[in-house]
Formats: structure tokens, C-alpha cells, sequence
């Protein structure tokens, strides 16, 4: 859905032109300013001084929100044996081998994040046609390939958001609810920004960050303080 519109337009000149916001205020503003009748999402857009085309500038990573996100993640494992019987009882809510890999290729996609340990690989790997254009596809630098697969469903249950650069160098994601207290939305701007930039690559020169901007669904985009983000 388009952010535009009547409520859109009173919102964006209640902020005007080149506003700065330190982030508790820019928090408070999307609270007191979402009036949809569903329970926003509070999206951060990072702008960074980096090339995409260049492999070892290409960010992508997964960071832990410290509030959770506020949403129900349905998670699928491809595992045999005691390692599916952990991811089970991790809470996974899919988990199987080649009869999982069997439903997807049915188009039975009705999972959110898919983990894997290294032994089933060989599987999951012909289904990368199907996993890869969703960002589905288990990837050991995400951790969703990995030996410890109970602990990567629980972390993936209790709240991870996955960041990655796009093509206009720009790092974007949905961390939590507008409904979320100030205080948690909070956390979890920081922990989110801090992790990417923590990933600053070493071939970067200069400046890493160019902007932070915070918003909601359907709301203004919040440019944040550069000086008060370095301090993440």
C-alpha cells in the first residue's frame, strides 16, 4: 500500500523539511501519529557509503531484536534422526527431509524462515529455484545452515531480523509494532543499527553511514540524528 493521501500529507507537514530527530522523539511521533486501524510496522532505512556491485561490500547478515518482533514466525527445518527430534521439540513447526522437500516442490511454502543442518544440504540445495527468489534459502552466514539446529529455531521463534544491502546501497527492515512500548522500539532500533554498523566492510573508506530514517507503515520517514546513531 502506497504511503500517500490526506492523513499522509498532515502527518509530513506536522514534521517539515529538514527535521532532525533524536530517537525517543522520533518514537514518540510515530506513536502518537499512527492512526491505522492495524498495528503498524516500525520500519528503519539505512543509507550506506558503500558500492553494491562490490562482492565484499555486499552487507547481509541476521541481528536479534531484544523486544522480539511482535510477529508469529513460522519456521521449517529439513533434519533426521535426534537433530529433528530437537528442532521439534524447539518449537519447530515444519521439519522433515526429502518428504519436506517434496510439499515445497508442490509449492507447499507456508514457512518463514527454513534452517537446515549441513548433512541435508544436498536436498535442500535443488530447491533453490523455489527458496532463493523468497530469501528463503538456508545460508550458514544467516546461521539457518548450522550443526546447533534447536538453537537456531529458538532464536529465529524469539525474534531475528535479517538485514541486507539492496541495489541503491540501502539496508531496510521491519523490527517491531508500533504498539510496542516507546522503551522496546527503542531497543530494537539499536541493536538493529548497531549490528549493521558493525558490519562495516573493511574496504569502506571514509564516511560508513549517510542516514538513518525511521518510520511507520503507513507513515513519514524520521531522519534520525547521525551523531546520536554513531552511538549505538
Amino acid at each position: 500500500m502506497a504511503k500517500s493521501g490526506k492523513r499522509y500529507r498532515a502527518i509530513a507537514q506536522k514534521v517539515g523539511a529538514g527535521r532532525i530527530f533524536g530517537l525517543a522523539d522520533a518514537v514518540t511521533f510515530l506513536k502518537e501519529n499512527s492512526t491505522c486501524k492495524f498495528d503498524e510496522t516500525i520500519e528503519v532505512a539505512i543509507n550506506l557509503n558503500v558500492d553494491p556491485r562490490n562482492a565484499d561490500q555486499n552487507i547481509r547478515g541476521m541481528v536479534a531484536m531484544p523486544s522480539g518482533t511482535g510477529k508469529q514466525v513460522r519456521v521449517a527445518v529439513f533434519s533426521r534422526g535426534i537433530v529433528a527430534d530437537e528442532a521439534s521439540a524447539a518449537g519447530a513447526d515444519i521439519v522433515g527431509a526429502e518428504d519436506l522437500a517434496e510439499k515445497i516442490n508442490a509449492g507447499e511454502v507456508n514457512f518463514d524462515v527454513c534452517i537446515a543442518s549441513p548433512d541435508m544440504m544436498g536436498i535442500v540445495g535443488r530447491l533453490g529455484k523455489i527458496l532463493g527468489p523468497r530469501g528463503l534459502m538456508p545460508n550458514p552466514k544467516l546461521g539457518t545452515v548450522t550443526s546447533n539446529v534447536a538453537a537456531a529455531v529458538r532464536n529465529s521463534k524469539a525474534g531475528q531480523v535479517e538485514y541486507r544491502l539492496d541495489k541503491s546501497g540501502i539496508v531496510h527492515a521491519g523490527l517491531c509494532k508500533v504498539s510496542f512500548p516507546g522503551e522496546k522500539i527503542e531497543e530494537n532500533v539499536k541493536a538493529f543499527v548497531g549490528a549493521v554498523m558493525k558490519a562495516k566492510p573493511a574496504s569502506v573508506k571514509g564516511s560508513y553511514l549517510k542516514s538513518v530514517t525511521i518510520s511507520s507503515s503507513m507513515g513519514v520517514g524520521l531522519t534520525l540524528s547521525t551523531s546520536e546513531v554513531l552511538s549505538f
